[in-house]
């Protein structure tokens, strides 16, 4: 039994509203972040892709990444600002990595942090 659950007053209706919202944005934020990772995917997998059917995909993804337009939920900007990422930064890290890919060394994009010497 969930000892959290226990403490709650069961005629306090305005307690169970508040756990009932707050699990429906948890499982609201877990299929965003599985839109957001599907999309990654493809964009990341698919980056170099010359078949039709793969490159549709990449294709699909950068287009929903760099759309700015859409007011949807599931838009990009929408399911970044949901899940606390900057849209914008997020976009410019996803067209980094793409050129850097693209032209031969995706290494090269990530950035190691500095470390001195002991």
């Amino acid at each position: 039994m969930n000892t959290a659950l226990a403490f709650i007053e069961p005629t306090d209706v305005g307690v169970i509203e508040d756990l009932s919202k707050e699990i429906i944005r948890d499982g609201e934020k877990r299929l965003m972040l599985a839109v957001l990772e599907s999309a990654t995917e493809d964009f990341q997998k698919y980056v170099r892709a010359n078949d039709k059917r793969r490159k549709e995909l990449f294709d699909e993804a950068e287009a929903w990444i760099l759309n700015t337009d859409d007011p949807s939920f599931f838009s990009f900007d929408n399911i970044c600002e949901h899940l606390n990422l900057d849209p914008d930064y997020m976009r410019h890290g996803f067209m980094r990595w793409k050129d850097a890919t693209r032209n031969g060394d995706p290494k090269k994009y990530i950035k190691r942090p500095n470390r001195r010497a002991a």
